[in-house]
């Protein structure tokens, strides 16, 4: 408890374990809702002139955007936890 109160010891990697998860299910539901909202603002009131190849290609580009999102934020939270990882192994070595 001593090292916790004096910033010896960082709680910041099983944090960021939890922050990842809790993102990797936010992140996907509101994808969802964004796209709901998309389409009900664009496509609904243009479905009679959206030709099939549009539509085909839009969400396309959502699952490719969706996709580098979670990988973006997978990559994000393995460097924080790399650095964290880091610190404590110089730390180690430290007389």
């Amino acid at each position: 408890m001593i090292d916790f109160l004096l910033f010896k010891t960082f709680i910041t990697p099983k944090v960021l374990i939890i922050f990842y998860i809790i993102g990797a299910f936010i992140i996907p539901f509101f994808s969802w809702l964004l796209k709901i909202w998309i389409q009900n603002r664009y496509f609904n009131q243009l479905e009679f002139q959206i030709k099939l190849r549009y539509k085909v290609f839009v969400y396309t580009m959502f699952m490719c955007c969706f996709l580098f999102m979670e990988l973006f934020w997978r990559m994000a939270f393995e460097m924080m936890i790399a650095y964290f990882d880091m610190h404590d192994a110089l730390m180690a070595l430290k007389p």
